[in-house]
């Protein structure tokens, strides 16, 4: 893949999940966005795991400028991609796009764990998060995965 379509792809990865952020629902203090994580499997399996991750960070930039988003975009949103992108850079399956929720529900809680857990109690925030995080990422990376399906079977995308 040529550095201009990956950045052209970042950027629309970027757009869909700004597009897309309106649809969530609140799970305690953290807004719940599906097709952020479905944009993430995406991203990781399609522009590899940085430029997945910036898509992501670009996302949550925006959203957080827009008053749509919460700082909870950024450790939920790009450990999600950096896992897509090195398993499926490791795999090369798509298969991998079902992993963004590690990143997420993993690395991702134990980012807010670490940063949020003393003002919050560390046992409370890990299970709020971990619910929250998963609650989001697990539909989310599932429909990414069944969308890459979608997207191959019909050639629209091919395999690298």
């Amino acid at each position: 893949m040529t550095e201009i379509r990956r950045v052209v792809l970042t950027s629309l990865f970027a757009a869909v999940a700004v597009l897309l952020s309106g649809i969530h629902f609140p799970v305690g203090p953290a807004k719940v966005f599906p097709f952020q994580h479905m944009v993430n499997a995406l991203a990781g399996v399609l522009v590899g795991p940085w430029y997945g991750a910036l898509a992501a960070l670009i996302a949550g930039i925006i959203r957080n400028a827009m008053g749509t988003g919460t700082v909870f975009a950024f450790p939920g949103g790009i450990p999600g991609a950096i896992v897509v992108g090195l398993v499926y850079r490791w795999a090369g399956r798509d298969w991998a796009a079902l992993t963004e929720p590690l990143g997420t529900g993993v690395i991702g809680v134990g980012l807010v764990v670490l940063l949020l857990g003393p003002l919050m109690g560390k046992e409370f925030a890990f299970i709020l998060f971990f619910t929250a995080f998963l609650a989001s990422s697990i539909p989310g990376s599932v429909l990414g995965f069944f969308l890459l399906k979608a997207l191959r079977r019909t050639k629209i995308i091919e395999r690298r």
